[in-house]
């Protein structure tokens, strides 16, 4: 293996600068051509080595060379690890056995004393196969995660007997474009699995854990062999193993009273107290949570990917959305499943496979036409002129991954598979604004539109609303799921540094359930308010001018829909009481967790609690602190579950009287120009109304409602968008009234 020998920083791991740090190695320095220099590791060669090497040599005169498209016609694939202190090399031969991927790659971890750490990946991805009948070998040019001179990977493996089945040991020999071999390797057989990972479930009372599901109980297709498939059974298929750690938790849920919906709040909170057990480090196990029910009643399962370390180790499904015995509630419980696991291996949703870094290339019909476990049950689109839906995805679907997920499961490079490794869709590079390039042709009939106050505060949330509007006053149908939190709207931002982010939610929902919004001359657009401020990448507007960004929409029928460029600025601070309160805002992770998730009473996020109660303190009139208070009011607004880490579930009860006051100070301070955007100001005076009706005083909460809507009277806003806002206020009447 070759590194740099510069004490750098490799995939987030720091290379010792000191020759006495690598304890077992030999440097020996090779300057090539180009002026490059290398650090190469040489590990001594030990006796059984020499003897393997002997007898490949003896073996390789006979070899015979296979087409590189071929499949090796003997089990030789799995996984392979070196042994002894240094440094290891856990390899990949994937060449034969279910559909072989003709690949090979490898990770390579240093180990000093007790501790081990990663250095880097590589993947071969054209083979050279030469066989005999004893002896597979395996040469190609290999893509590192960091630089190196020696690219050639060559792989010997002795094949196994009818004794003795299994591969034997193989030797990996590392060499440059001249052909000098550098560093190698003897791999013992460890696994025919390319990856194992543990899974931990839990789940609350009331719920009942999918156990399997027999593909044959329903028509599939008729490539599709029946089987019996567990969560376990069907990741054994793609070549990843999945065991399941300790036994299962059932969490009381007596204390939690008659409210069984999880909102995103109580989910992060269970998912950090379970994660306190565990190190903050990258590692080969998740955990599962089987709730009962979301507040939203669509969404089937969360995938938990908050900033900070906690990088895809946890995912929820709800058991209420897809519980039952019956064949097509198994069917519906098992597709939930390995999708949410799925998500924590780092696949993304069929249709945004572009987006990830490095992009991915799409599947048919902008990915929707995918046959696969990351695909929208509902949303599939076959090319034309075939239907697509429900009934068709289930008609042709084999119960399985695809090939390109296939690649990234058994080959993507370390950090960007394992969990607490690279955060969801991140792989290698940034994207740019231009990603989203305007189409040759639009015929969708829609438009989309990102709109906001354009100038904020230094410190300010920044929400932007996101308009969907027909072009077509004859009517277009979709699903209208506009906010970046559901997956089909994503928003790209430039810094005035010149630097692109794609804003990445803590949070993906996986909605799963059929929605159609008809927009038309009645109601020719809908709208959606986003929190972009804070992401899985921290903060996202640190600095102060103009940004520039820029969302695109994927529609039901598959069309990708591009706003305009969208220009915002974020004006400096002008008082020292302007200073002090931006760096409350925003310096630390659980000030832009709490603004993300509308308040939480989580311990966990108690520092970014006592910063938003420093600004009420000691700022109490500037302009900012309605976004505290916003916070507050909706965090005591509800009883909160709190999951605690010995798996009790107990229960924090509301404050009704301090909620009511934060919320109307915030409806106070945006009645007019200031304070949060409309969108907002409707979600805060609508969660106002039902505290009111919850203290008792329904009369109150409806004159809330009336003035809701004589407050956005005043705006002049648009006339489809006020029968939306009486239509809503109507509607939370009536449920307070059914109360």
């Amino acid at each position: 293996m070759s590194i740099t020998s510069d004490p750098t920083t490799l995939d987030g791991m720091v290379w010792p600068a000191k020759r006495s740090d690598l304890e077992g190695l030999t440097l020996t320095h090779r300057a090539e051509q180009s002026g490059a220099t290398e650090a190469v590791l040489m590990e001594p060669e030990a006796e059984d080595m020499v003897q393997l090497r002997a007898r490949v040599a003896r073996l390789e005169a006979q070899a015979l060379s296979r087409p590189a498209d071929q499949a090796v016609p003997t089990l030789v694939s799995g996984r392979f690890r070196s042994a002894g202190a240094g440094t290891q090399l856990e390899l990949r031969v994937d060449v034969d056995g279910p559909r072989p991927l003709m690949r090979i790659s490898g990770d390579f971890f240093q180990t000093s004393g007790a501790t081990t750490n990663y250095v880097g990946s590589f993947v071969v991805e054209t083979l050279t196969a030469a066989v005999t009948e004893d002896l597979v070998k395996l040469t190609g040019r290999g893509r590192f995660s960091f630089p190196v001179l020696s690219p050639h990977v060559e792989v010997s493996i002795v094949r196994g007997t009818d004794m003795t089945p299994t591969p034997g040991e193989a030797i990996v020999q590392f060499s440059t474009d001249g052909g000098s071999p550098s560093a190698s390797y003897l791999c013992a057989f460890v696994s025919p699995y390319f990856r194992s990972v543990q899974l931990e479930q839990d789940s609350v009372a009331g719920t009942v854990p999918f156990v399997s599901y027999d593909t044959g109980s329903l028509p599939q297709p008729p490539s599709s062999p029946a089987r019996v498939l567990t969560v376990p059974a069907a990741y054994a298929e793609a070549g990843i193993e999945v065991q399941i750690g300790g036994a299962p938790d059932v969490a009381p849920t007596g204390a939690a009273g008659a409210d069984a919906r999880w909102n995103d709040a109580e989910l992060h909170n269970a998912m950090v107290n379970h994660f306190s057990l565990w190190r903050n480090v990258p590692r080969w196990q998740i955990w599962q949570m089987v709730a009962t029910s979301y507040v939203r009643t669509d969404v089937r399962g969360i995938m938990f990917d908050a900033g900070g370390a906690f990088q895809r180790q946890g995912f929820a499904v709800f058991h209420d959305a897809i519980k039952g015995e019956a064949p097509v509630s198994r069917r519906a419980q098992l597709r939930t499943y390995v999708h949410e696991l799925g998500h924590a291996f780092n696949l993304l949703h069929s249709w945004e496979k572009n987006l990830a870094e490095p992009p991915q290339p799409l599947g048919p019909n902008g990915g929707l036409g995918d046959l696969s476990w990351m695909n929208y049950v509902q949303n599939y689109q076959p090319p034309p002129p075939a239907p697509g839906g429900s009934a068709a995805y289930w008609a042709a679907f084999p119960f399985q991954f695809t090939d390109s997920e296939l690649v990234h499961l058994r080959h993507g490079f370390y950090r960007d598979v394992i969990m607490g490794g690279n955060p969801f869709g991140v792989g290698a590079a940034e994207v740019d604004v231009d990603l989203f390039d305007d189409p040759v042709a639009d015929n969708s009939g829609l438009a989309l539109e990102l709109r906001s106050n354009g100038t904020f505060r230094f410190g300010e949330p920044v929400v932007v609303e996101i308009k969907l509007a027909t072009t077509d006053l004859r009517g277009r149908s979709t699903h209208g799921r506009l906010h970046p939190n559901d997956g089909f709207v994503t928003v790209a931002i430039r810094t005035p540094s010149g630097e692109t982010r794609t804003y990445r939610p803590p949070l993906i929902r996986c909605t799963d359930h059929e929605h159609r919004t008809v927009l038309d001359a009645d109601r020719p657009a809908i709208y959606e308010s986003a929190y972009v401020g804070y992401g899985k990448d921290g903060f996202y507007f640190q600095q102060p001018g103009q940004y520039r960004l820029r969302a695109q929409y994927h529609a039901s029928d598959g069309s990708r829909v591009l706003s305009d460029i969208h220009r915002l600025t974020v004006r400096r601070p002008l008082t020292e009481a302007d200073e002090d309160v931006a760096e409350l805002m925003m310096s630390g992770d659980e000030q832009g967790t709490l603004l993300y998730l509308l308040g939480s009473r989580a311990e966990s996020l108690e520092s970014g609690n006592r910063a938003f109660d420093q600004v009420l303190d000691q700022y109490p009139e500037h302009p900012l602190a309605v976004y505290p208070r916003m916070v507050k009011g909706f965090s005591v607004s509800r009883d909160f579950k709190d999951l605690t880490p010995r798996k009790e579930l107990r229960i924090r009860h509301a404050n009704t009287e301090e909620s009511i006051r934060q919320l109307s100070k915030v409806v106070e301070s945006s009645a007019g120009d200031e304070g949060v955007d409309n969108i907002t100001l409707g979600q805060v005076m609508r969660r106002l109304a039902r505290v009111e009706a919850k203290a008792g005083n329904p009369q109150r909460a409806t004159e809330v409602m009336d003035e809701m809507v004589e407050i956005f009277d005043r705006k002049n806003l648009k006339p489809h968008v006020m029968r939306d806002i009486r239509s809503e206020a109507e509607r939370t009447k009536e449920e307070i009234t059914r109360r």
